[in-house]
């Protein structure tokens, strides 16, 4: 097999606020055929998901800015095409962080063999993948959810927000889920089973619709949008409540920083946990995650929905419209059959 041209999306400048179609760039490189030690995988699968938006700074955080010039990183399902190693051969589909590009040649440890058997394998980008961990390790370990509470979701039809609110439902929980459209309410009430779904884009006051749909208090609370969500749940929080904060994708494309909850002080009132939490910091939980994924599927108790756009070029935009609600579930996109050898 003679070297391969591969496409990839390079960060071309950083955006100021929103990003658009101008802080990306399609490129093209040669990709060598591996040397010992390593594979030759071809990407079959991609995710974008807002925590990139992070990375698109120049600003340390807790992974490294993205380089302008370089191409960017993030999940990718693939299927190994070439190998110079024991540890994988021809034919294994494989997760990696080499995202936004075609192919990619590079040690065989850095890739992970994922069970096509557990579901589709687009799902390890999704519900199995680093989605489906973060709401795992946010509900029972941050949340230190204990069965039949009550739960508060936002943004619940995402894709993290959506495992969440099934894993409560799946352990007796009472469950409500933000969402912004009718179309995802009832998805969450009809399909993902949850008590209550509220559109906070037509419900008038959300501090108001919250309070009417926690009559007697939340339990957990699951932060995925900040700002008046955050201030909501805090206002019908019971004593002792805990709130695990995955992401405040409301603040992500601020330029300049925004006053916190002006209610805050009922914290401590209310002996309140906040805790803010990485699920990179939360590996232990794989084997326990896996065991309750497949029980739950296997139950036909866990769904979920995805947003595909269609071919590398198109990532950017399946990108961009992650910040407008453009996606139902999880965004991804496809990059090639889903037999690559």
């Amino acid at each position: 097999m003679s070297n391969i041209v591969s496409k990839e999306i390079r960060l071309k400048s950083r955006p100021e606020g929103v990003p658009a179609a101008a802080n990306f760039e399609l490129a093209t490189r040669n990709v060598a055929q591996p040397n010992d030690g390593e594979v030759l995988v071809r990407n079959i699968w991609m995710s974008v998901d807002p925590y990139m938006r992070g990375r698109m700074m120049d600003r340390q955080s807790y992974v490294p800015p993205f380089q302008i010039g370089e191409p960017l990183q993030g999940g990718a399902i693939g299927q190994v095409v070439a190998s110079k190693s024991p540890k994988l051969a021809v034919g294994d589909y494989v997760q990696s962080m080499y995202g936004w590009r075609e192919y990619e040649v590079a040690k065989a440890e850095t890739f992970q063999k994922i069970d096509p058997s557990l579901g589709p394998i687009e799902a390890y980008l999704g519900a199995l993948g680093m989605p489906g961990m973060t709401a795992y390790a946010g509900l029972f370990k941050i949340g230190e959810f204990k069965d039949g509470e009550t739960v508060f979701v936002s943004a619940a039809s995402g894709a993290v927000g959506q495992v969440v609110c099934q894993l409560a439902k799946a352990h007796g929980a009472y469950v409500v889920g933000s969402a912004g459209s009718d179309d995802k309410c009832r998805w969450l009430e009809k399909e993902a089973g949850i008590d209550k779904a509220i559109n906070y884009k037509t419900c008038g006051d959300l501090n108001e619709a919250v309070g009417k749909a926690f009559p007697k208090g939340i339990d957990v609370y699951f932060e995925n949008v900040g700002g008046k969500h955050l201030e909501a749940a805090i206002n019908h929080m019971k004593p002792f409540g805990r709130l695990a904060l995955c992401g405040m994708i409301e603040q992500y494309n601020d330029t300049a920083p925004r006053p916190g909850p002006s209610n805050i002080i009922m914290a401590v009132g209310k002996s309140l946990k906040l805790q803010g939490f990485i699920v990179s910091n939360h590996l232990d939980i794989i084997p326990a995650f896996y065991a309750e994924m497949g029980k739950l599927i296997k139950a036909g108790k866990m769904k979920w929905q995805e947003t595909v756009e269609n071919g590398i070029e198109n990532a950017p935009n399946a990108f961009i419209k992650l910040f407008s609600g453009g996606n139902t579930g999880k965004m991804l996109v496809k990059i090639g059959p889903d037999k690559a050898v």
